[in-house]
Protein backbone atom coordinates (compact mmCIF):
# COMPACT_ATOMS: atom_id res chain seq x y z
CA UNK A 1 0.00 0.00 0.00
CA UNK A 2 1.23 3.56 -0.96
CA UNK A 3 2.10 4.71 2.65
CA UNK A 4 1.60 8.69 1.46
CA UNK A 5 -1.78 7.46 0.14
CA UNK A 6 -5.08 9.34 2.02
CA UNK A 7 -6.80 7.27 3.83
CA UNK A 8 -10.82 6.66 4.41
CA UNK A 9 -12.54 6.10 8.11
CA UNK A 10 -16.37 5.44 8.24
CA UNK A 11 -17.58 7.14 11.42
CA UNK A 12 -20.68 6.26 13.67
CA UNK A 13 -21.45 9.43 15.12
CA UNK A 14 -24.25 8.19 17.41
CA UNK A 15 -27.90 8.95 17.62
CA UNK A 16 -27.42 12.44 17.80
CA UNK A 17 -26.08 13.94 20.81
CA UNK A 18 -22.11 15.06 20.78
CA UNK A 19 -22.36 13.43 24.52
CA UNK A 20 -22.29 10.04 23.03
CA UNK A 21 -19.92 10.12 20.72
CA UNK A 22 -16.95 7.77 21.11
CA UNK A 23 -13.69 8.69 21.84
CA UNK A 24 -12.19 7.19 18.29
CA UNK A 25 -14.73 8.86 16.48
CA UNK A 26 -13.86 11.99 17.70
CA UNK A 27 -10.33 11.89 17.18
CA UNK A 28 -10.62 10.77 13.76
CA UNK A 29 -12.89 13.88 12.94
CA UNK A 30 -10.12 15.88 14.10
CA UNK A 31 -8.01 14.57 12.24
CA UNK A 32 -9.54 14.35 8.93
CA UNK A 33 -9.38 17.29 6.68
CA UNK A 34 -11.85 16.26 4.27
CA UNK A 35 -15.50 15.60 5.63
CA UNK A 36 -18.29 14.03 3.54
CA UNK A 37 -21.59 13.38 4.72
CA UNK A 38 -25.31 13.87 4.99
CA UNK A 39 -25.69 17.73 5.46
CA UNK A 40 -28.05 17.07 8.19
CA UNK A 41 -25.33 15.36 10.27
CA UNK A 42 -22.66 18.13 9.90
CA UNK A 43 -25.00 20.46 12.77
CA UNK A 44 -23.53 17.78 15.57
CA UNK A 45 -20.06 17.99 15.01
CA UNK A 46 -19.09 21.71 14.43
CA UNK A 47 -17.51 21.43 17.35
CA UNK A 48 -14.54 19.19 16.80
CA UNK A 49 -13.91 20.67 12.90
CA UNK A 50 -10.56 21.91 12.47
CA UNK A 51 -9.69 24.83 10.45
CA UNK A 52 -9.23 24.08 6.58
CA UNK A 53 -11.44 21.32 7.08
CA UNK A 54 -13.55 20.53 3.96
CA UNK A 55 -17.13 19.98 4.50
CA UNK A 56 -19.18 18.19 1.34
CA UNK A 57 -22.39 17.85 2.57
CA UNK A 58 -25.20 15.79 0.31
CA UNK A 59 -28.48 15.71 0.62
CA UNK A 60 -30.60 12.19 1.64
CA UNK A 61 -30.51 9.05 -0.91
CA UNK A 62 -27.08 10.27 -2.03
CA UNK A 63 -24.95 7.61 -0.70
CA UNK A 64 -23.15 6.43 -4.02
CA UNK A 65 -22.49 9.82 -4.64
CA UNK A 66 -20.97 10.21 -1.04
CA UNK A 67 -18.84 6.98 -1.31
CA UNK A 68 -17.41 8.21 -4.37
CA UNK A 69 -15.93 11.67 -3.71
CA UNK A 70 -14.63 9.57 -0.48
CA UNK A 71 -12.40 7.54 -2.78
CA UNK A 72 -11.97 10.36 -4.94
CA UNK A 73 -10.48 12.55 -2.05
CA UNK A 74 -8.45 10.01 -0.37
CA UNK A 75 -6.88 8.30 -3.69
CA UNK A 76 -4.77 11.98 -3.87
CA UNK A 77 -3.80 12.05 -0.57
CA UNK A 78 -6.47 13.47 1.96
CA UNK A 79 -7.64 12.00 5.19
CA UNK A 80 -11.47 11.61 4.98
CA UNK A 81 -14.04 10.94 7.19
CA UNK A 82 -16.90 9.42 5.92
CA UNK A 83 -20.12 10.14 9.00
CA UNK A 84 -23.05 8.24 9.50
CA UNK A 85 -25.69 8.89 12.56
CA UNK A 86 -25.51 5.91 14.81
CA UNK A 87 -22.97 3.19 14.13
CA UNK A 88 -21.51 3.06 10.37
CA UNK A 89 -22.18 -0.64 9.91
CA UNK A 90 -25.69 -0.59 11.22
CA UNK A 91 -27.87 0.43 8.37
CA UNK A 92 -24.65 3.11 7.89
CA UNK A 93 -22.02 3.63 4.96
CA UNK A 94 -19.62 1.55 5.99
CA UNK A 95 -20.76 -2.03 4.16
CA UNK A 96 -21.11 0.62 0.97
CA UNK A 97 -17.60 2.02 1.05
CA UNK A 98 -16.22 -1.50 1.88
CA UNK A 99 -18.08 -3.05 -0.97
CA UNK A 100 -16.89 -0.03 -3.32
CA UNK A 101 -13.32 -0.60 -2.44
CA UNK A 102 -13.52 -4.35 -3.06
CA UNK A 103 -14.98 -3.64 -6.47
CA UNK A 104 -12.82 -1.07 -7.69
CA UNK A 105 -9.79 -3.02 -6.26
CA UNK A 106 -8.58 0.40 -4.36
CA UNK A 107 -5.78 0.50 -2.49
CA UNK A 108 -7.12 2.58 -0.12
CA UNK A 109 -7.34 1.92 3.63
CA UNK A 110 -10.65 1.62 4.75
CA UNK A 111 -11.45 1.37 8.79
CA UNK A 112 -14.79 1.44 10.15
CA UNK A 113 -14.82 3.26 13.63
CA UNK A 114 -17.82 2.41 15.85
CA UNK A 115 -20.43 4.57 17.27
CA UNK A 116 -23.42 4.11 19.52
CA UNK A 117 -26.67 3.21 17.71
CA UNK A 118 -30.07 4.47 17.97
CA UNK A 119 -31.18 1.56 18.99
CA UNK A 120 -28.77 1.33 21.59
CA UNK A 121 -29.77 4.89 23.13
CA UNK A 122 -33.43 4.01 22.73
CA UNK A 123 -32.72 0.69 24.73
CA UNK A 124 -30.67 2.87 27.28
CA UNK A 125 -33.45 5.05 28.19
CA UNK A 126 -35.87 2.36 28.23
CA UNK A 127 -34.79 0.53 30.63
CA UNK A 128 -33.52 -2.58 29.82
CA UNK A 129 -35.88 -4.39 26.57
CA UNK A 130 -33.37 -5.88 24.89
CA UNK A 131 -31.42 -8.05 27.80
CA UNK A 132 -32.43 -11.00 25.72
CA UNK A 133 -32.21 -12.34 22.23
CA UNK A 134 -33.28 -9.46 19.56
CA UNK A 135 -33.12 -8.94 16.10
CA UNK A 136 -33.25 -5.53 13.94
CA UNK A 137 -35.43 -5.00 11.34
CA UNK A 138 -35.37 -2.05 8.56
CA UNK A 139 -39.09 -1.75 7.07
CA UNK A 140 -37.75 0.21 4.30
CA UNK A 141 -38.51 -1.37 1.02
CA UNK A 142 -36.23 1.17 -1.24
CA UNK A 143 -33.62 -1.57 -1.52
CA UNK A 144 -35.54 -4.58 -0.18
CA UNK A 145 -38.48 -5.95 -1.64
CA UNK A 146 -41.59 -5.94 0.82
CA UNK A 147 -42.12 -9.59 0.43
CA UNK A 148 -38.40 -10.36 1.80
CA UNK A 149 -39.24 -8.52 4.97
CA UNK A 150 -42.31 -9.82 5.69
CA UNK A 151 -40.90 -13.10 5.63
CA UNK A 152 -38.18 -11.51 8.27
CA UNK A 153 -41.17 -10.06 10.21
CA UNK A 154 -42.83 -13.58 10.32
CA UNK A 155 -39.70 -15.36 11.77
CA UNK A 156 -38.93 -12.55 14.10
CA UNK A 157 -42.79 -12.40 15.79
CA UNK A 158 -42.90 -16.35 15.65
CA UNK A 159 -39.51 -16.44 17.33
CA UNK A 160 -40.53 -14.29 20.42
CA UNK A 161 -37.68 -12.32 19.70
CA UNK A 162 -37.54 -8.54 20.95
CA UNK A 163 -37.80 -6.73 17.60
CA UNK A 164 -36.49 -3.28 17.12
CA UNK A 165 -37.32 -1.63 13.72
CA UNK A 166 -35.74 0.91 12.01
CA UNK A 167 -37.37 2.99 9.31
CA UNK A 168 -40.81 2.47 10.77
CA UNK A 169 -42.86 5.29 8.50
CA UNK A 170 -42.76 7.59 6.30
CA UNK A 171 -45.46 9.73 4.39
CA UNK A 172 -45.19 7.47 1.22
CA UNK A 173 -44.46 3.94 3.43
CA UNK A 174 -47.21 4.00 5.59
CA UNK A 175 -48.88 0.59 5.46
CA UNK A 176 -46.20 -1.86 6.45
CA UNK A 177 -46.21 -1.01 9.90
CA UNK A 178 -49.87 -1.56 10.04
CA UNK A 179 -49.30 -5.35 8.38
CA UNK A 180 -46.32 -5.94 11.17
CA UNK A 181 -48.25 -4.99 13.28
CA UNK A 182 -51.12 -7.68 12.56
CA UNK A 183 -48.61 -10.28 12.26
CA UNK A 184 -47.06 -9.85 15.62
CA UNK A 185 -50.67 -9.81 16.90
CA UNK A 186 -50.91 -13.45 15.42
CA UNK A 187 -48.28 -14.50 17.55
CA UNK A 188 -47.97 -12.36 20.60
CA UNK A 189 -50.72 -11.35 23.39
CA UNK A 190 -52.04 -8.10 22.39
CA UNK A 191 -50.78 -6.75 26.25
CA UNK A 192 -46.92 -6.90 24.92
CA UNK A 193 -45.09 -3.95 25.62
CA UNK A 194 -44.29 -1.84 22.87
CA UNK A 195 -42.06 1.87 23.48
CA UNK A 196 -41.82 4.41 20.43
CA UNK A 197 -38.39 6.37 20.98
CA UNK A 198 -38.10 9.50 18.74
CA UNK A 199 -35.72 11.71 17.92
CA UNK A 200 -33.77 9.86 21.10
CA UNK A 201 -30.08 11.86 21.83
CA UNK A 202 -31.98 15.15 20.89
CA UNK A 203 -33.92 17.79 22.34
CA UNK A 204 -36.90 16.70 20.13
CA UNK A 205 -36.72 13.48 21.82
CA UNK A 206 -39.89 11.95 23.04
CA UNK A 207 -40.38 8.20 24.34
CA UNK A 208 -44.27 6.84 24.97
CA UNK A 209 -44.92 3.48 26.15
CA UNK A 210 -48.06 1.39 24.54
CA UNK A 211 -49.25 -2.25 23.92
CA UNK A 212 -49.17 -4.04 20.67
CA UNK A 213 -52.59 -3.93 21.01
CA UNK A 214 -53.16 -0.08 21.51
CA UNK A 215 -49.78 0.39 19.46
CA UNK A 216 -51.07 3.74 17.06
CA UNK A 217 -48.95 3.21 14.14
CA UNK A 218 -49.71 6.90 13.07
CA UNK A 219 -47.71 8.54 15.65
CA UNK A 220 -44.63 6.96 14.33
CA UNK A 221 -42.23 8.58 11.67
CA UNK A 222 -38.93 8.27 10.08
CA UNK A 223 -37.13 9.86 13.42
CA UNK A 224 -38.78 6.83 15.58
CA UNK A 225 -36.89 3.80 16.52
CA UNK A 226 -40.31 1.19 17.55
CA UNK A 227 -38.96 -1.42 19.98
CA UNK A 228 -41.72 -4.40 20.84
CA UNK A 229 -41.51 -6.66 23.84
CA UNK A 230 -41.07 -10.49 23.72
CA UNK A 231 -43.34 -12.76 25.88
CA UNK A 232 -41.57 -12.04 28.83
CA UNK A 233 -41.26 -8.21 28.67
CA UNK A 234 -42.54 -5.64 30.67
CA UNK A 235 -43.15 -2.30 31.87
CA UNK A 236 -42.66 -1.65 35.59
CA UNK A 237 -41.91 2.34 36.77
CA UNK A 238 -42.08 3.79 33.65
CA UNK A 239 -39.21 1.73 32.65
CA UNK A 240 -39.26 -1.26 29.56
CA UNK A 241 -37.72 -4.97 30.67
CA UNK A 242 -36.80 -8.02 29.23
CA UNK A 243 -35.84 -10.66 31.86
CA UNK A 244 -32.64 -12.24 30.78
CA UNK A 245 -33.59 -15.12 33.59
CA UNK A 246 -30.92 -14.37 36.46
CA UNK A 247 -34.05 -12.87 38.54
CA UNK A 248 -36.53 -15.67 37.96
CA UNK A 249 -34.15 -18.51 36.36
CA UNK A 250 -34.59 -20.30 40.07
CA UNK A 251 -37.32 -20.60 42.70
CA UNK A 252 -36.39 -19.71 46.60
CA UNK A 253 -35.11 -23.16 47.26
CA UNK A 254 -32.58 -22.71 44.10
CA UNK A 255 -34.66 -25.04 41.70
CA UNK A 256 -34.71 -24.18 38.27
CA UNK A 257 -38.57 -22.65 38.41
CA UNK A 258 -39.92 -19.99 36.73
CA UNK A 259 -39.21 -19.81 33.16
CA UNK A 260 -39.56 -23.29 32.41
CA UNK A 261 -42.94 -23.33 34.24
CA UNK A 262 -43.70 -20.68 32.01
CA UNK A 263 -42.53 -21.84 28.47
CA UNK A 264 -44.60 -25.18 29.49
CA UNK A 265 -47.71 -23.19 30.56
CA UNK A 266 -47.57 -21.08 27.00
CA UNK A 267 -47.56 -25.24 25.01
CA UNK A 268 -50.14 -26.37 27.27
CA UNK A 269 -52.42 -22.89 26.33
CA UNK A 270 -51.72 -24.10 22.91
CA UNK A 271 -54.13 -26.94 23.11
CA UNK A 272 -56.76 -25.63 25.27
CA UNK A 273 -57.70 -22.71 22.89
CA UNK A 274 -60.83 -24.81 21.36
CA UNK A 275 -62.06 -25.57 24.69
CA UNK A 276 -65.46 -23.33 25.61
CA UNK A 277 -64.89 -22.80 29.40
CA UNK A 278 -63.91 -20.18 31.64
CA UNK A 279 -60.52 -19.18 32.00
CA UNK A 280 -60.31 -19.55 35.85
CA UNK A 281 -61.42 -23.78 34.61
CA UNK A 282 -58.91 -23.33 32.34
CA UNK A 283 -56.28 -22.19 34.71
CA UNK A 284 -57.21 -25.14 36.75
CA UNK A 285 -56.84 -27.61 33.99
CA UNK A 286 -53.25 -26.10 32.92
CA UNK A 287 -51.69 -26.63 36.44
CA UNK A 288 -53.09 -30.25 36.23
CA UNK A 289 -51.72 -30.69 33.36
CA UNK A 290 -48.55 -29.53 33.71
CA UNK A 291 -48.36 -31.26 37.23
CA UNK A 292 -49.15 -34.84 35.18
CA UNK A 293 -48.14 -34.01 31.45
CA UNK A 294 -51.32 -35.95 31.09
CA UNK A 295 -54.14 -34.34 28.56
CA UNK A 296 -56.21 -36.56 29.89
CA UNK A 297 -56.98 -33.72 32.38
CA UNK A 298 -58.97 -31.83 30.17
CA UNK A 299 -61.52 -34.56 30.54
CA UNK A 300 -61.23 -35.53 34.11
CA UNK A 301 -61.46 -32.18 35.62
CA UNK A 302 -64.56 -30.91 36.98
CA UNK A 303 -64.90 -27.67 38.60
CA UNK A 304 -68.19 -27.22 40.19
CA UNK A 305 -70.58 -23.98 41.70
CA UNK A 306 -68.05 -21.49 41.38
CA UNK A 307 -65.67 -23.28 43.23
CA UNK A 308 -62.00 -21.18 41.67
CA UNK A 309 -63.74 -17.93 43.24
CA UNK A 310 -65.36 -19.05 46.25
CA UNK A 311 -62.40 -21.43 47.47
CA UNK A 312 -60.27 -18.37 46.25
CA UNK A 313 -62.24 -15.28 48.74
CA UNK A 314 -61.92 -18.11 51.50
CA UNK A 315 -58.41 -18.86 51.18
CA UNK A 316 -56.98 -15.17 50.87
CA UNK A 317 -58.82 -13.98 54.50
CA UNK A 318 -56.88 -16.67 55.91
CA UNK A 319 -58.50 -19.83 55.89
CA UNK A 320 -57.39 -23.28 56.89
CA UNK A 321 -56.90 -26.37 54.82
CA UNK A 322 -57.15 -29.63 56.06
CA UNK A 323 -55.45 -32.39 54.51
CA UNK A 324 -55.38 -36.06 53.83
CA UNK A 325 -51.26 -36.78 54.16
CA UNK A 326 -48.52 -34.65 54.88
CA UNK A 327 -47.48 -35.01 50.61
CA UNK A 328 -50.36 -32.74 49.88
CA UNK A 329 -49.72 -30.35 52.78
CA UNK A 330 -45.94 -30.15 51.69
CA UNK A 331 -46.53 -29.20 48.41
CA UNK A 332 -49.06 -26.30 48.53
CA UNK A 333 -46.74 -23.08 47.84
CA UNK A 334 -45.49 -21.88 51.15
CA UNK A 335 -44.82 -18.14 49.98
CA UNK A 336 -48.55 -17.81 49.17
CA UNK A 337 -49.32 -19.22 52.71
CA UNK A 338 -47.54 -17.06 54.87
CA UNK A 339 -48.59 -14.11 52.79
CA UNK A 340 -52.30 -14.65 53.26
CA UNK A 341 -52.24 -15.79 56.62
CA UNK A 342 -53.05 -19.29 55.35
CA UNK A 343 -53.04 -22.15 58.04
CA UNK A 344 -52.21 -25.94 56.71
CA UNK A 345 -53.28 -28.83 58.86
CA UNK A 346 -52.54 -32.43 58.61
CA UNK A 347 -54.04 -34.97 61.31
CA UNK A 348 -52.48 -37.92 59.86
CA UNK A 349 -49.61 -37.87 62.58
CA UNK A 350 -51.52 -35.99 65.66
CA UNK A 351 -50.78 -38.20 68.80
CA UNK A 352 -54.79 -38.59 68.92
CA UNK A 353 -55.41 -39.70 65.89
CA UNK A 354 -53.42 -42.93 66.68
CA UNK A 355 -55.86 -43.49 69.26
CA UNK A 356 -59.29 -42.92 67.57
CA UNK A 357 -58.45 -45.41 64.79
CA UNK A 358 -57.90 -48.28 67.11
CA UNK A 359 -60.32 -47.64 69.07
CA UNK A 360 -62.78 -47.20 66.54
CA UNK A 361 -61.25 -49.59 64.11
CA UNK A 362 -61.31 -47.29 61.26
CA UNK A 363 -58.17 -46.07 59.11
CA UNK A 364 -55.94 -43.39 60.38
CA UNK A 365 -56.59 -41.20 57.58
CA UNK A 366 -60.81 -41.45 58.74
CA UNK A 367 -59.82 -40.83 62.11
CA UNK A 368 -57.80 -37.59 61.29
CA UNK A 369 -61.02 -35.97 59.31
CA UNK A 370 -62.82 -36.73 62.55
CA UNK A 371 -60.90 -34.84 64.21
CA UNK A 372 -60.62 -31.95 61.63
CA UNK A 373 -64.27 -31.68 61.27
CA UNK A 374 -64.77 -31.15 65.32
CA UNK A 375 -62.03 -28.60 65.28
CA UNK A 376 -62.00 -27.20 61.82
CA UNK A 377 -65.54 -28.27 60.17
CA UNK A 378 -65.54 -24.43 57.80
CA UNK A 379 -61.98 -25.53 56.41
CA UNK A 380 -61.16 -26.05 53.06
CA UNK A 381 -60.88 -29.83 52.49
CA UNK A 382 -57.87 -31.43 50.58
CA UNK A 383 -57.75 -35.23 49.57
CA UNK A 384 -54.92 -36.08 47.67
CA UNK A 385 -54.40 -40.13 48.40
CA UNK A 386 -57.15 -41.88 50.32
CA UNK A 387 -60.59 -42.17 49.39
CA UNK A 388 -61.79 -43.32 52.77
CA UNK A 389 -61.14 -40.03 54.17
CA UNK A 390 -63.23 -38.42 51.07
CA UNK A 391 -65.93 -41.14 51.92
CA UNK A 392 -65.77 -40.03 55.79
CA UNK A 393 -66.08 -36.20 55.55
CA UNK A 394 -69.39 -36.43 52.79
CA UNK A 395 -70.58 -39.27 56.04
CA UNK A 396 -70.38 -36.81 58.87
CA UNK A 397 -71.67 -33.75 56.34
CA UNK A 398 -74.84 -35.66 55.99
CA UNK A 399 -74.74 -36.80 59.04
CA UNK A 400 -74.14 -33.18 61.05
CA UNK A 401 -75.06 -30.98 58.29
CA UNK A 402 -72.07 -28.51 58.07
CA UNK A 403 -70.84 -27.66 54.98
CA UNK A 404 -66.73 -26.80 54.26
CA UNK A 405 -65.49 -24.02 52.24
CA UNK A 406 -64.96 -26.17 49.73
CA UNK A 407 -63.67 -29.88 48.74
CA UNK A 408 -60.48 -30.41 46.28
CA UNK A 409 -61.27 -34.32 45.79
CA UNK A 410 -58.41 -36.06 43.98
CA UNK A 411 -57.35 -39.28 45.98
CA UNK A 412 -55.69 -42.11 43.77
CA UNK A 413 -56.17 -45.96 43.52
CA UNK A 414 -58.55 -48.44 42.07
CA UNK A 415 -60.31 -49.18 45.41
CA UNK A 416 -63.75 -46.74 46.32
CA UNK A 417 -61.57 -43.90 44.34
CA UNK A 418 -64.41 -43.57 41.66
CA UNK A 419 -67.34 -44.22 44.49
CA UNK A 420 -65.65 -41.09 47.03
CA UNK A 421 -65.66 -38.52 44.15
CA UNK A 422 -69.71 -39.34 42.95
CA UNK A 423 -70.73 -38.34 46.58
CA UNK A 424 -69.30 -34.85 46.02
CA UNK A 425 -71.81 -34.09 43.18
CA UNK A 426 -74.66 -34.95 45.66
CA UNK A 427 -74.31 -31.73 47.61
CA UNK A 428 -76.02 -28.49 46.23
CA UNK A 429 -73.61 -25.57 46.05
CA UNK A 430 -70.59 -26.99 47.62
CA UNK A 431 -67.54 -26.04 46.40
CA UNK A 432 -65.49 -28.58 44.37
CA UNK A 433 -63.17 -29.55 42.40
CA UNK A 434 -62.49 -33.02 41.52
CA UNK A 435 -60.75 -35.35 39.39
CA UNK A 436 -63.07 -38.13 37.70
CA UNK A 437 -62.14 -41.76 37.65
CA UNK A 438 -59.20 -43.33 39.49
CA UNK A 439 -56.75 -40.72 38.46
CA UNK A 440 -55.62 -38.19 41.17
CA UNK A 441 -53.09 -38.31 43.86
CA UNK A 442 -51.23 -35.98 46.49
CA UNK A 443 -49.31 -33.75 43.96
CA UNK A 444 -52.37 -33.08 41.85
CA UNK A 445 -54.58 -32.00 44.93
CA UNK A 446 -51.82 -29.87 45.72
CA UNK A 447 -51.36 -27.81 42.45
CA UNK A 448 -55.20 -27.55 42.32
CA UNK A 449 -54.81 -25.16 45.87
CA UNK A 450 -51.79 -23.56 44.29
CA UNK A 451 -54.17 -23.28 40.92
CA UNK A 452 -56.81 -21.60 43.04
CA UNK A 453 -54.53 -19.74 45.28
CA UNK A 454 -52.89 -17.96 42.14
CA UNK A 455 -56.57 -17.14 40.77
CA UNK A 456 -55.46 -13.32 39.96
CA UNK A 457 -52.96 -14.63 37.09
CA UNK A 458 -56.22 -17.11 35.19
CA UNK A 459 -56.87 -14.03 33.55
CA UNK A 460 -53.82 -14.40 31.17
CA UNK A 461 -53.14 -17.40 31.97
CA UNK A 462 -49.42 -16.88 32.12
CA UNK A 463 -47.79 -17.88 35.67
CA UNK A 464 -46.04 -15.49 37.69
CA UNK A 465 -45.04 -15.01 41.36
CA UNK A 466 -44.86 -17.84 43.78
CA UNK A 467 -44.23 -20.30 40.81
Amino acid sequence: MNQNAGHIKVIGLGPGSPELFLKPAIDAIKAADVIIGYKYYFQFIQSYLQEGTDCIDTGMRQEVDRAKIAFEKAEIGHKVAVISSGDAGIYGMASLVLEMAHKQQSTVDVEVIPGISAFQAAAAKLGAPLSHDFVILSLSDLLTPWQLIEKRVKAAAFGDFVTVLYNPRSKKRYWQIYRLQELFLQEREASTPVAIVRQVAREEEQVTLTTLGDFNPEIVDMFSIVIIGNSQSFVADEKMITPRGYYSKYDEEGAPGPLIMQESFRNIAAKLDELAISNEEKWVMMHCIHTTADFEMKDLLRVKNDAVARINDYLLQGGTIITDVTMVQSGIRKKACERYGIDIKCYLHDKRTASLAKEKNITRTQAGIRLAVEEHPDALFVFGNAPTALIELTELMRIKGFRPAGIIGAPVGFVNVEESKHRLQTFNDLPFISIEGRKGGSNLAATIVNAVLSRDEAETLKPGRDV
